[in-house]
């Protein structure tokens, strides 16, 4: 999956991420700045990823995992 930043504008969209990335096996991470996030993990996203520019960073790779988070792409 090539670089994907993202922006969750409220926690209905967190909530909405989360799930999708707790479908897949391989590791999710949000990263921003030099801070890395569990992207499964509702809570950390919710305190630390709402309403930033966050860059998601996979250690598997899956083409219906990115098709699934774009609503959620910036330009």
């Amino acid at each position: 999956m090539r670089n994907v930043h993202i922006k969750l504008n409220n926690p209905a969209e967190v909530q909405e991420f989360v799930n999708i990335a707790s479908k897949y096996d391989f590791d999710i991470d949000l990263k921003g700045g030099s801070c890395y996030l569990d992207a499964k993990s509702f809570i950390g996203v919710l305190t630390q990823a709402l309403e930033r520019e966050m860059q998601v960073v996979c250690r598997g790779e899956d083409e219906s995992f990115g098709r699934s988070i774009q609503k959620f792409a910036i330009a």
